[in-house]
């Protein structure tokens, strides 16, 4: 690949927004917005996506669908942590624990660990065990009575992981495969 056809891929908009995005997480991980970051973060953002390379049809990113994964997750991180600071804060334990199983349609390893994350991060449920071949996620429930509305959410979630960031059919699951 020659140096201009590199400058052109740099600076196709989707491509920029990546490289925003991952300099932003640099600077985050280091705590600081400071030149020195922002130059190293872009080393680094510039490095790591010229070197993962994006297949043709990959990397195309949809951004409604991922606004709405994103206000999702935002909602729980919200309504789990007041559900779980008022169990913790009352004196009676309303607590029924459960390990359910949760089948999800998702198209890729990448979309079941962005599901894993979400829901991890909501206090009150946690993913204990996945299965990539699958899809099959295992999560532990504070709210036994709620497992049919949070497998129902799960599911929605890997929906719009799915069409936020689709996926061509090389990079999918293996499922049915012996």
């Amino acid at each position: 690949m020659n140096v201009a056809a590199t400058l052109r891929e740099l600076l196709l908009p989707r491509r920029l927004i990546t490289l925003a995005l991952l300099v932003g997480a640099w600077c985050a991980l280091w705590g600081d917005v400071s030149i020195a970051n922002v130059l190293a973060g872009g080393a680094v953002a510039i490095t790591v996506t010229l070197v993962a390379g994006v297949e043709p049809g990959q990397g195309r990113l949809h951004l409604f669908p991922l606004v709405q994964f994103g206000w999702l997750v935002a909602v729980d991180l919200i309504v789990s942590t007041v559900s779980v600071a008022w169990e913790i804060l009352t004196p009676t334990d309303y607590t029924d624990e459960a390990i359910i199983a949760v089948d999800t349609e998702v198209a890729s390893r990448a979309h079941l660990l962005m599901l894993v994350v979400a829901i991890t991060v909501t206090p009150g449920t946690a993913v204990v065990d996945s299965d990539a071949d699958t899809g099959r996620l295992y999560l532990h429930l504070l709210h036994a009575d709620k497992a049919d509305g949070i497998v129902e959410h799960v599911q929605r979630l890997a929906a719009l992981s799915c069409r936020a960031l689709p996926v061509t059919s090389g990079a999918t699951l293996g499922r049915g495969a012996s």
